[in-house]
């Protein structure tokens, strides 16, 4: 409830009075029954409410905040714990921020241990109610960046709990009312929901995202992953209009970010021509030289060499497949993503690449046991 714009409005003014009269507005509530919550008589309530009576005692105080679920810094009182958590809020930002730099700076266990100990903080004080817009906003914000660190490292099977993370920021998001965290959510959560295996309800929380979208690296990002999405359903005519919308809008605008730029483009164009049953395009497309362009992170470059190993066996060309698997396998163990170990496993495949197959599964094996039950019992 303090999360509402009112009431938000309301604990900024750090007055008692208005923010009792809030709340009764808010609950629908009269003084009299909100006297008989905090154990008053209505007339105290009143005094309060009008200017008559001030409560400066801090055991008051913090019994009003207690039993209101208000953040108690909000009337003034703090102990010690309110007090480590205020402090976590003012650097909760920056938390959150480096945790992304290191996930798409190939460090996403990183990532992952350094939001777990704010996040559960976070669910805690909102378990209890004792939660206002800032902080409802640092959980969203927490939940989302926690749920694709885990996509990122997670193996296929588990990959349900990154969505489920992702899908608690939507809840948050849409609470919140800001246009541009909430078309961010909607990318992310789509793109756990893919990887989780739930392609048509990616596909429509992507195409969301694309509307929402007011800048061209926000909805580059969105149809990226809307082109992946579709892709994945098989979805030829859904895939050919997201595409090209990639393809125009990175035509007009200089691309930026992990899923905005030509390296990205031409990863995901490759997959989605192979799911859509037009695996002769993509070899064509593999056969003209590559992109003057890098990919933006390290797990970019993994991705899109198994997607190649993938092509290579559509063409025939099993010795160049099996360089890229092996290649994607080597570098996926050294940056702990197990589910990119999964994906060149099984694109091997097809192709009787066993010895790829062989070195994936070992590989496989040695980052399970080197992440441990953490991670993959998540």
């Amino acid at each position: 409830m303090w999360s509402a714009p009112e009431a938000s409005i309301a604990l900024a003014t750090r007055d008692l009075a208005t923010i009792l009269r809030v709340y009764r507005r808010l609950n629908r509530l009269s003084q009299e029954k909100l006297a008989a919550v905090l154990g008053y008589d209505k007339t105290y309530i009143s005094m309060i409410e009008t200017g008559r009576r001030t409560i400066s005692d801090v055991a008051t105080r913090r019994h009003i905040a207690r039993t209101l679920g208000l953040p108690a810094h909000a009337l003034g009182v703090t102990d010690a714990d309110d007090a480590d958590f205020a402090a976590m809020l003012q650097f909760g930002d920056s938390t959150v921020r480096l945790a992304e730099i290191a996930r798409q700076s190939g460090r996403a266990v990183d990532a992952v241990n350094e939001l777990w100990p704010m996040v559960a903080r976070l669910e805690a004080r909102a378990a209890e109610g004792h939660i206002e817009r800032d902080s409802l906003a640092l959980l969203g914000q927490a939940r989302v960046a926690l749920g694709v660190s885990l996509g990122t490292v997670l193996p296929e099977e588990r990959l349900t709990a990154a969505a489920r993370w992702t899908g608690k920021a939507l809840i948050v998001a849409q609470r919140l009312g800001d246009r541009a965290f909430l078309a961010h959510t909607l990318r992310m959560h789509g793109n756990e929901l893919r990887k989780a295996g739930h392609a048509s309800a990616a596909v429509a929380r992507l195409e969301q995202a694309t509307e929402l979208a007011d800048d061209p690296t926000g909805r580059g990002t969105a149809l990226a992953l809307l082109s992946r999405a579709t892709g994945e359903l098989g979805d030829g005519d859904r895939f050919d209009n997201a595409i090209t919308g990639y393809r125009e809008l990175l035509d007009q605008h200089p691309g930026s970010g992990l899923l905005f730029n030509p390296f990205t483009f031409r990863e995901i164009e490759l997959r989605g021509l192979v799911a859509t049953g037009r695996a002769r395009e993509a070899v064509r497309i593999i056969d003209t030289a590559q992109v003057d362009a890098v990919p933006a992170a390290p797990q970019w470059h993994i991705i899109e060499r198994v997607t190649s190993g993938r092509v290579l066996v559509e063409a025939g060309d099993r010795q160049g497949a099996a360089e890229a698997f092996s290649t994607a396998v080597r570098a996926a163990e050294a940056h702990r993503l197990p589910h990119q170990i999964q994906r060149a496993i099984r694109a091997a495949k097809p192709g009787q690449l066993h010895d790829v197959v062989a070195d994936g599964e070992a590989a496989l094996q040695r980052l399970c046991a080197l992440l441990g039950s953490p991670f993959f019992d998540t």
